[in-house]
């Protein structure tokens, strides 16, 4: 017979597997609808939490019944969330002036609501009645509860996703769900026949928490559950565009709970230990992002994730209630994971014009950390005595802020010496260090070297209007000087480049970056007049910086497609880049999603149509299936032309777009261009394209034109499939080295 701690254990771990299961299952569902942003998933993890919080109140709520009366209306609500099986999206499709945050919350929540809510209070409702049935501690338990979630979380990208087309997917669920019921059944006939065990019997008169101690526990849950979505959206935006990177914040977030939660402490006393000066890794970090060393900076930032979440993690169980008020306790976590999430997700992106919560948070989380004796004994010392600390606080507040104004260039601006900016960098550190175990003075010194090291310059580019944020993502306009010339405007989103204008007098029009004369769509919009006749009918989805706008002649019709109102705002304005104020002052751009807006174009409406639409390195996979082929086979007419841009850091797509075309049988060339080194002051990029047509005349007549030695033949990968709505994986396809 399995004891009742396993079997509680096993039923935990279980219906947490299936819980973060259910999360990117749902998401990848739901990426023809919604693309593949960064914020789309702050979005989804949003929803996510709001149902968490759902189903904590409810297990919160149910112990208001004896125990045997909570497991008949738990199993009962279990079989009615049933009759939504199997799990997917339902078929709605918003208004096109409806708010993309909006959307995405109604969506998600609509669709997997009832049954995430039911699974969603298993950890909270089951370590209750462990308590009951056993009377040992319950919350250790939250630690295996964890170890499931996080279990669930990698097994997707790694085995469910390469191995499973969503219908099965979506039916293994449903099965897992139905053994889940079982196991809870199993679970619940350990409970006693009475109100109340051993465990509550003993703490009945166990004070309720006050208020101070709730609001403690909400800030505790906020900060990690904010930084956790920051470091997500931080990362896959400053510093690693490469996608299922967000996987790796969330992972984390919730290994913490297993570290603060298990009964043994050691590994989360020491995160208590380290967490101000790892903090001072993530201070070094928030404003430089990461061109220089990617990777190591990557690593530095999950590793200030964990062990800050690990620290406050260990705090919340540190000052943990009687079992019970054990549903309580964690109800409040669950709100402040959602107010975390509600400041991230929505009312970050609404205020700041970059991603100013991540600094943010870092300070919130060296406010909340325990107050221990400094790591080093000098600290110790000099803050013993109340006077000294009085005037030794006073002189490095001050000192400190002259430093970041000093090493940030507030002071001497580009004149600032990098010796003398590293004199002043090494010195808060210096101070950071000795503040240790004063938190407030090491909140001081955080922020005081996040502003040495860049912060001002960011502040400044906010308060000079080059910063926009949307809910797709961040957007900067930058002047770059050059010798001898004007030099050049550049759009860039997180470190990834999408656009450049030349500012020299009467070169403001060519083409730039991969857009250039000789890339393959340079040469397919150059030649579009010999290809379709003086009338093309030209459609661009993906509008960046309005490049391609220049390649516009006499007669011809251009429309493009853009899912980003600010990315419009930007191209408009001529004091950001003029491509469209000068060659199309009058462009005709349609705001949505791309697979959605085409889908309701006239069929056989475009002779040429440009796929440009990627947010960064992240790939929206929606618009590569064989499903978004045939919408753009629909649209263009039946010798028309399709261009692809696949460069990517991080992604081989040359098999997927062939396979896509092997499937769908559209006939292939590949333009590799790499520019010539007396190209250099023209600003061009090496880029890949990919030129497909129905009609294989079409494609010898573009290479007629161009030149057949600049395009390649492009075949299927053996062994790989097409990339469908119902099953693609990019794990294929990632590069080992980018």
């Amino acid at each position: 017979m399995i004891g009742t701690r396993t079997r509680f254990v096993l039923t935990i771990c279980a219906g947490s597997f299936l819980l973060f299961l259910v999360q990117p299952m749902i998401a990848r569902m739901a990426l023809p609808r919604l693309g593949g942003a960064p914020s789309v998933w702050n979005s989804a993890m949003l929803v996510y939490q709001a149902l968490l919080l759902g189903g904590y109140a409810y297990a919160h709520m149910l112990g208001r019944f004896p125990a045997r009366r909570q497991a008949l209306i738990h199993l009962g609500l279990f079989l009615v969330a049933a009759i939504f099986l199997p799990i997917g999206l339902m078929g709605w499709q918003p208004p096109q002036d409806m708010e993309p945050a909006l959307w995405v919350l109604w969506l998600l929540g609509a669709s997997i609501g009832p049954l995430f809510f039911v699974v969603a209070a298993q950890a909270p409702l089951l370590q209750r009645w462990f308590a009951l049935a056993d009377g040992g501690d319950p919350y250790p338990l939250y630690a295996a509860s964890n170890l499931g979630s996080f279990a669930g979380l990698i097994a997707y990208p790694l085995l469910v996703e390469p191995l499973l087309t969503l219908k099965a997917q979506s039916l293994l669920w449903s099965l897992c769900y139905g053994a889940l019921f079982f196991l809870v059944y199993a679970s619940a006939r350990r409970l006693p026949l009475d109100s109340a065990g051993p465990a509550v019997a003993e703490a009945s008169d166990a004070p309720l928490p006050d208020g101070r101690r709730m609001l403690h526990w909400l800030a505790l849950a906020a900060v990690p559950s904010g930084l956790m979505m920051a470091t997500s959206l931080y990362l896959t935006t400053d510093i690693v565009a490469m996608p299922l990177l967000w996987v790796l914040p969330l992972g984390l977030y919730l290994l913490s709970f297993s570290v603060a939660f298990a009964a043994r402490r050691g590994a989360a006393d020491l995160c208590i230990l380290i967490a101000p000066l790892v903090l001072l890794i993530g201070a070094c970090i928030a404003f430089t992002g990461g061109i220089h060393f990617p990777v190591f900076i990557a690593l530095g930032i999950l590793a200030v994730l964990f062990v800050a979440a690990t620290a406050l993690h260990a705090r919340m169980y540190d000052l943990r209630p009687a079992p019970v008020h054990l549903t309580r306790f964690y109800l409040l976590m669950s709100v402040g994971g959602m107010l975390g999430g509600l400041f991230c997700a929505l009312l970050a992106p609404l205020i700041f014009d970059w991603t100013y919560e991540y600094p943010i948070l870092l300070v919130a989380a060296a406010l909340l950390l325990p107050a221990r004796e400094a790591l080093l004994r000098l600290p110790g010392l000099l803050w013993e005595d109340a006077g000294r600390r009085t005037w030794l606080a006073a002189l490095m507040l001050l000192l400190g802020l002259a430093l970041s104004m000093v090493g940030g260039g507030l002071v001497m601006g580009d004149a600032t010496p990098p010796l003398l900016k590293s004199i002043c960098f090494v010195t808060i550190i210096a101070m950071a260090i000795l503040t240790l175990g004063q938190r407030f003075m090491t909140a001081a010194m955080l922020v005081y070297l996040m502003l040495c090291l860049s912060g001002w310059e960011k502040l400044s580019q906010s308060a000079s209007g080059m910063l926009t944020r949307s809910y797709f993502g961040v957007y900067g306009v930058t002047n770059k000087g050059a010798d001898g010339g004007a030099g050049e405007r550049i759009l860039f989103h997180g470190t990834t480049l999408h656009g450049i204008q030349n500012l020299t007098p009467g070169r403001e029009r060519d083409p730039t970056s991969y857009y250039a004369p000789d890339s393959g769509v340079g040469l397919a919009l150059r030649h579009a007049p010999d290809l379709f006749g003086p009338q093309a009918r030209i459609d661009v989805v993906g509008l960046g910086a309005g490049t391609l706008a220049c390649y516009k002649r006499p007669g011809q019709t251009w429309r493009f497609y853009e899912i980003d109102p600010a990315m419009v705002a930007i191209a408009r304005d001529p004091a950001d880049f003029t491509f469209l104020s000068r060659c199309q002052p009058q462009a005709d751009i349609v705001i949505g999603d791309a697979r959605m807006t085409l889908a309701r174009q006239q069929a056989g409406g475009a002779d040429l149509l440009v796929i440009d639409a990627f947010s960064s390195d992240s790939i929206p996979m929606h618009l590569l299936t064989r499903e978004a082929m045939d919408i753009y086979g629909r649209r263009l007419a039946r010798n028309g032309l399709l261009l692809i841009h696949i460069s990517n850091r991080y992604l081989d797509l040359r098999p997927v777009v062939a396979g896509d075309a092997a499937a769908a049988g559209w006939h292939a060339r590949l333009r590799h261009y790499v520019p010539d080194k007396r190209d250099d002051g023209r600003h061009y990029a090496a880029s890949l394209w990919i030129a497909l047509s129905r009609d294989p005349a079409r494609l010898d007549h573009l290479m007629a034109l161009s030149g057949r030695e600049k395009w390649q033949l492009i075949e299927p990968r053996r062994g790989f499939s097409a990339w469908t709505d119902d099953h693609a994986s990019i794990l294929p396809v990632l590069k080992i080295r980018p």
